[in-house]
Formats: structure tokens, C-alpha cells, sequence
């Protein structure tokens, strides 16, 4: 299915993926909440478009709360950009400190349930564009620590047993229903963002949520996600080095991307994230790494 007469009409051009909430009249007369994800001069548009509808339509009846596909436009054949057209899911995304105790458990059994997939297509296998020459150590950071962790990635990567990956699985990407006063009663409503689906290492997955836990919440909270993933029934590489080598690849990767990461979330309500606070914790993070498991 392709979207043709909801997005025929002018828009003001955003730079970037701009999701827009949509209410909808229907024939009965009532109204119907929809989701328009829409592409302003982004690099790869139509494969990241092409990959999120087919993660919607393969997740459909999966028990995995995401939205369900309605229409897409991967190459502007019929929109001012390319488009897509999905439900909208309740809830909202939660990036406070409080009740992050409780709501850690609940990220991990969501993993653990996204990893249990076996879809009949598999996903592209996932791609690691960082390498030991494109880190940004961060200012004042353990050097030690840091030369360390970027020689665990020179290496080439462990072998491992292929699994279904978001690959941006993160607080960021889940959706809560939090009742007012009680965050320690939040319930997972939705998980989105599935524009990146990939088969690979249930590591990478538990690494990438690792991190942003750490540098959102202190890195105490990326060690202990892990840890979590295995409580939740979740299986990790063998051995020790194996696991440090994922931690470690995303812990590295985001070094790259802390300007990025840091303003939507100040913007979000963590106005004390900034740049120089969330590098320091990446050096922690990446430290700890090293120090614990190492």
C-alpha cells in the first residue's frame, strides 16, 4: 500500500525525520490517531523507509507493541518527501531518573522478547560504521582507559548466533504509560523507531541500550542492563572479552554522537545534559568497562 491523498499538500521543509501526529475522520464519523514519518533531504531515505515498513508489517501479530503500517512512500512517488504512514501508539517516552529502577526490568523483558523473533525474512545483517580510527576521545578522559577499549575494537568481531535487532533499542525508543505519582506502576506501551532492523548479535542490542542508560541515567545504570537482559531470560555472548567486545564497539560509536544525542534530550526535559556533562560519563562509562570486565 502506498500513501497518495494524505500527504499531497505543501509542508514546510524540515531537515531530518519529522513525525507528525495526525487525527483522522472516519466514514462513521469518528476519528482515527495516525503517525506520518516524513524525510527531509536525508541521505538513504528510501532504504531507512523500505526497512521500517517491512519491520511493521513482519512485527503484526507478534505480541511486540508497535505501530502498525499503513501506507508508505519510500521515494516521494506521490509525496513531498518520502513518507510514512503508520498507527499511532499510546504512551510517551520517559527520560527522568525517577523510577528508572523499575522501568529498567521492563526494557529488558522487551528485548528479550524482540530477540525472540524468528521471522521468516531475516533482516539485513547489521553494520558497525565505527572503527578505532573514527573514536573522539573525549577532553580530560582516562587515556589509559580509552587506548585500551580502542584496541578491543581493532579486533575483528567475535562469532556470534544471529538474532531479529531493533538496533536503536533505547528509553528513547520505548513507550510508557506512567500513572501520575506512581512511576514505580510505568507499563511499556509501544516501541518504535524500526527504521534501523538488523540481524546480529543480541549483544549489540543490549550495548546500545547499555550506553544511552549510562549517559542518560550514570554509568552504574549501563553495567547494570546487562545484567538485567540475563535476568529477563535474555542470552549474551560466552565469555567475558566477548561480551566487553559489544559494550565496548557502542560505547566507542557514541563518542561520535554526543552533540547529536544531547540537545533532543535537554530539550526533552534534561536541561543538565550537556555536551561536556554527558561526555564525562561516557569516560566513566567506557572506564568501568574497562576496569569490570576487562
Amino acid at each position: 500500500m502506498h500513501i497518495s491523498h494524505v500527504c499531497t499538500g505543501r509542508s514546510r521543509a524540515f531537515h531530518g525525520s519529522l513525525p507528525r501526529r495526525l487525527t483522522i475522520g472516519t466514514r462513521g464519523g469518528g476519528t482515527r490517531d495516525l503517525v506520518l514519518r516524513t524525510f527531509v533531504d536525508v541521505e538513504h531515505a528510501e532504504d531507512w523507509l523500505s526497512r521500517e515498513a517491512d519491520a511493521l508489517l513482519l512485527l503484526t501479530g507478534t505480541g511486540v507493541p508497535a505501530p502498525t503500517l499503513v501506507a508508505v512512500d519510500p521515494t516521494a512517488a506521490h509525496c513531498e518527501y518520502p513518507s510514512l504512514l503508520m498507527t499511532h501508539v499510546a504512551g510517551r517516552t520517559v527520560l527522568d531518573d525517577e523510577g528508572l529502577e523499575a522501568r529498567v526490568p521492563l526494557l529488558a523483558r522487551q528485548l528479550v522478547a524482540i530477540h525472540a523473533l524468528r521471522p521468516a525474512q531475516r533482516p539485513r545483517e547489521y553494520v558497525a560504521l565505527t572503527t578505532a580510527d573514527t573514536v573522539v576521545t573525549p577532553k580530560s578522559a582516562d587515556a589509559a582507559a580509552w587506548t585500551a577499549a580502542i584496541d578491543v575494537i581493532r579486533k575483528p568481531a567475535p562469532p556470534y548466533a544471529g538474532r531479529f535487532l531493533h538496533r536503536d533499542f533505547q528509553p528513547g525508543s520505548v513507550l510508557f504509560d506512567v500513572p501520575p505519582g506512581q512511576p514505580a506502576d510505568a507499563r511499556i506501551t509501544g516501541v518504535v523507531d524500526w527504521a534501523a532492523t538488523s540481524w546480529g548479535p543480541a549483544d549489540l542490542d543490549v550495548a546500545h541500550c547499555s550506553t544511552v542508560l549510562a549517559l542518560l541515567h550514570g554509568p552504574a545504570w549501563g553495567l547494570r542492563f546487562p545484567e538485567a537482559y540475563e535476568e529477563a531470560g535474555g542470552v549474551l555472548a560466552a565469555t567475558a572479552n566477548e561480551r566487553l567486545y559489544w559494550l565496548v564497539r557502542d560505547g566507542l560509536a557514541s563518542s561520535e554522537e554526543v552533540q547529536q544525542v544531547t540537545q533532543p534530550w535537554r530539550e526533552a526535559g534534561r536541561p543538565e545534559l550537556t555536551a561536556r556533562t554527558v561526555e564525562e560519563r561516557l569516560d566513566a562509562y567506557v572506564t568501568a568497562l574497562m576496569d569490570a570486565l576487562g
